[in-house]
């Protein structure tokens, strides 16, 4: 579906700015040449992770229950394989992450660069409970990692639920489907009326199933048979997210119930297909690569940068462009020695010792 890998290279690049506009000393220099633009990517940049949530559900769906029927006889071993493909890059970048943050503490005196990491911090991260058990983060973004495998495991749960509540009532195929469509739009309601206006449960599924479960329902819209259903359920969509936002205006929810819609109309048209420019069809490939890999990049060019030249503000734009550069070759180099590689549990504990072994280095 090249639309998708187009929508995640465009998401991706935002939040890779709206990284590069906050952290290390580059932005507060640079942002004089824009200062309206590095403003808008300081506060705005992060609302396209709702692009990303929606997407995720929208994939969810499509893998779980693309005609609202589980289809996968061993859960468990869906929930492996699902965090063994979030993890695999993710601990190789965060390897990356606590060595670069290491080389720049003695030359850059700045709050971006994580603190030395704890044994147990570095276990709680690669386990993704980092978040929920206090631990600061050892890159930037890596709270996303956790909650995308906390709404895998949720949106599995509520269709499991639904299989289990058919064979108890021994309903009709045809409702079954309805029953797990059902519980994922009352799940997305809970959310997006009352998880998601508290900011307690932002390190929680809870919280983000809302966008998620827009995504997810997006899917089913889309492959709905009949122009009247199609019809009736995108109003249903809209009357929901338009209810949330009445309740409470939150611009990230309406960013996600427009991405949902759009996917869903898109869907409907057969335009997820249609060809795309060839450099953002491979941005989007190595998107997750990239969100988890531009960090580290960002604190070495910086640290050089403060190093090596007076930080002006041509200087400081000059070292912001060399980041993002670099932050795809890495990317591009990262997801084919390893996002693209089969999930094993060889590759997984090599992976995580290696993080381990990166960080006693930071202890020697």
């Amino acid at each position: 579906m090249p639309l998708l890998d187009v929508a995640k290279g465009l998401a991706c690049a935002l939040i890779v700015g709206h990284h590069l506009a906050r952290y290390g000393p580059l932005p507060a220099s640079a942002s004089a040449l824009a200062p309206s633009v590095f403003e808008w990517l300081a506060d705005n940049g992060r609302l396209a992770v709702q692009v990303f949530l929606v997407i995720a559900g929208f994939l969810a769906a499509g893998s779980l229950a693309p005609d609202g029927v589980l289809r996968i006889d061993r859960p468990l071993l869906r929930v492996f394989q699902r965090y063994g493909r979030l993890v695999m890059p993710y601990l190789a970048a965060l390897s990356v992450s606590v060595l670069a943050a290491a080389l720049v503490r003695p030359w850059l005196a700045d709050e971006a660069v994580p603190a030395a990491p704890g044994l147990a911090q570095l276990v709680a991260h690669g386990l993704l409970l980092q978040d929920l058990l206090g631990y600061e983060a050892l890159s930037a973004g890596v709270w996303y990692v956790a909650i995308d495998f906390q709404l895998f495991v949720l949106a599995l749960a509520a269709i499991g639920l639904s299989e289990l509540l058919q064979r108890r009532w021994a309903l009709h195929l045809e409702r079954s489907r309805w029953l797990a469509v059902a519980l994922v739009l009352m799940l997305a309601i809970a959310s997006l009326a009352v998880f998601n206006r508290n900011a307690a449960l932002d390190d929680t599924a809870l919280y983000f199933f809302g966008a998620y479960g827009l995504g997810m329902l997006a899917f089913w819209i889309g492959r709905a048979t009949r122009r009247s259903t199609w019809r009736f359920a995108v109003a249903l969509l809209v009357m929901v997210g338009a209810a949330a936002l009445a309740l409470d205006w939150r611009s990230r929810i309406a960013t996600a119930l427009v991405t949902a819609l759009l996917l869903a109309a898109a869907q409907r048209h057969g335009s997820l297909v249609l060809g795309a420019w060839r450099p953002l069809l491979r941005l989007g490939r190595i998107s997750y690569s990239l969100f988890l890999i531009h960090f580290p990049v960002l604190l070495l060019v910086s640290a050089a940068v403060a190093h090596l030249a007076p930080v002006g503000p041509w200087t400081a734009l000059l070292g912001l462009i060399t980041v993002f550069g670099l932050s795809i070759a890495a990317a591009a180099l990262l997801y084919r020695w390893v996002e693209s590689q089969p999930v094993t549990w060889p590759r997984l504990l090599a992976l995580f010792a290696a993080l381990l072994a990166c960080g006693a280095v930071t202890w020697a």
